[in-house]
């Protein structure tokens, strides 16, 4: 059984500490291992990840990948030209993609654990498809908690962001509210501005607790609309017991501000 089968639902907004067990608990830690993305064009991005992790950013999660394939799709209209920020960004992989296709700025984060951010970087530094201007790049690495305060994010954008990625992130169920937080805190006030929130319900049987999410989106105000959804080939981790259509199936979700709400 993969770790995210496991019923603790601490995440990514909650102290490094809740994950500490005793010294000889765990064995040792696997070493890093790399996964690669195919962009529509045939090129290749190597992607790092950390040898394990307690926040699971040592997998390349399918929401992360479909998300990634969304953008190169439909550049103009989701990421190019725009600010992004990825939030539980692991690789970073929908980051690099949004760079590559010309987004005006990207913020790529995670939980503020060195290594987490030292392998965002890594796969910064080794992606040759980003673009350069005066030899600088779009794309900075972040430590961010959800729900913590939105300085650490807006003092590289202070007017908030165009587009905030959540890919894969749903199965926390106990940080769905700092989630909600945080992009009520950091997605511009406008009416274009919009919180990409991708995944797949890797334990079927938590459905429900997964698509809670969105209620919890329109109880805060805002609008919430399904855009995509896609069956991979299998999924992603073969021992995953339960329902194999919704262990393949990804879905994308837009959350936005209503007119009401959003400022010019």
């Amino acid at each position: 059984m993969s770790t995210h089968d496991s019923d603790n639902e601490s995440g990514g907004g909650g102290e490094l500490g809740l994950f500490s067990e005793p010294t000889d608990y765990y064995p040792p830690s696997p070493p890093p291992t790399t996964e690669t993305y195919t962009t529509a064009t045939g090129e290749i991005i190597t992607l790092h990840l950390v040898g394990h992790s307690p926040l699971e950013a040592h997998h390349l999660w399918n929401g992360s990948r479909v998300i990634s394939q969304l953008f190169e799709s439909t550049p103009t209209t989701t990421v190019k030209n725009r600010t992004v920020c990825e939030l539980g960004a692991g690789a970073g992989l929908p980051s690099l993609v949004a760079s590559m296709l010309g987004a005006s700025l990207v913020v790529c984060t995670d939980f503020p654990d060195p290594d987490l951010i030292a392998t965002i970087q890594k796969n910064i530094d080794g992606c040759h498809l980003l673009p350069h201007d005066n030899d600088e790049l779009n794309i900075v690495a972040d430590g961010f908690v959800w729900g913590a305060s939105p300085s650490t994010l807006l003092r590289h954008s202070p007017n908030g962001f165009d587009v905030l990625i959540l890919a894969d992130l749903l199965f926390r169920h106990s940080e769905h509210g700092n989630m909600i937080k945080t992009i009520r805190e950091t997605l511009k006030r406008t009416r274009e501005a919009k919180a990409y929130v991708v995944f797949c319900s890797y334990r079927p049987w938590l459905r429900e607790k997964d698509l809670k999410f969105f209620d919890l989106c329109r109880e805060d105000g805002f609008e919430v609309e399904q855009i995509l959804e896609k069956k991979m080939d299998k999924k992603l981790f073969e021992e995953d017991p339960g329902d194999e259509e919704i262990l393949k199936t990804v879905t994308g979700w837009v959350v936005s501000w209503p007119e009401k709400k959003w400022v010019a």
